[in-house]
């Protein structure tokens, strides 16, 4: 019997990669505008760089690429690229389809909902409330939590400990297989690959690479997979295929294809 739905934030429920692109592409014309001297795609190339080596959420980025060329920071094109970025964030920020319809029929079944995300949670919560759906989880379990990034165990753990719940109660729903399906799986909590959210697509993992026990590209698909787990009783085991989504979440043409289930 599945009892709550552990989640992945970033590019699960909100396209998060597409938003930081647009908004890094801002913070850049922005800063070109005040007078950097970089054309767009060198500026673009050394941003990510330092991502790259820094973490995706690492703060001091645009601090960083200003003393890398000029060996001091430049207010004046510092404060360009905040703004910029920041007025991008915001209005590219958003659910992917259906997310919020799916959370509230998983609140309806009377499933609980905890996040699990390797961000820190100052960035978590921020994401959180600017999408409305700071009250939609019962934990929100982040990398200032444990000190522990997906697939090291304590984040999954803990998220049992803070639930009461056994790995068998729970299932797993993320973009990232080695990250959010490994660590689940090592602790016997079932998964579930958010396929649309796969940022590399196609030269990532190919459809059925995962490893995870469903496959998604839609994440009203989701329901389905949870009323088909709690139709085969306790252990989840026996009986046949969960049937599609479920309770109005999906557009009946959104054109996303059924749960697959991993041989």
């Amino acid at each position: 019997m599945i009892r709550a739905v552990l989640f992945d934030l970033d590019n699960t429920l909100t396209d998060f990669m597409k938003m930081k692109d647009g908004a890094i592409r801002a913070a850049v014309e922005a800063m070109i505008d005040m007078g950097l001297t970089l054309d767009p795609d060198a500026a673009h190339a050394r941003l990510y760089a330092i991502y790259e080596r820094e973490g995706i959420e690492y703060q001091r980025v645009f601090d960083q690429l200003l003393r890398d060329l000029y060996g001091e920071l430049r207010p004046d094109i510092l404060a360009a690229g905040i703004m910029g970025y920041r007025r991008a964030r915001d209005s590219r920020l958003v659910l992917y389809p259906h997310v919020k319809s799916t959370l509230v029929e998983l609140l309806r079944r009377g499933l609980r909902l905890a996040v699990i995300s390797d961000a820190p949670s100052l960035q978590a919560w921020q994401r959180l409330h600017h999408l409305s759906l700071q009250h939609m989880f019962e934990h929100v379990i982040t990398f200032d939590d444990t000190g522990e990034r997906k697939p090291a165990p304590a984040p999954f753990r803990r998220a049992m400990e803070l639930l009461g719940l056994p790995a068998d109660a729970l299932l797993m729903v993320g973009d990232w297989p080695e990250r959010d399906m490994r660590g689940a799986q090592a602790l016997g909590i079932r998964t579930v690959f958010a396929r649309y959210g796969d940022t590399w697509g196609a030269q990532r993992c190919a459809p059925g690479c995962s490893g995870a026990d469903f496959e998604v590209d839609d994440i009203g698909e989701l329901l389905g997979i949870v009323d088909g787990l709690n139709r085969q009783g306790p252990g989840g085991g026996g009986g046949g295929e969960p049937e599609g989504p479920v309770g109005g979440a999906r557009d009946p043409g959104s054109g996303a294809g059924g749960a697959r289930r991993r041989a």
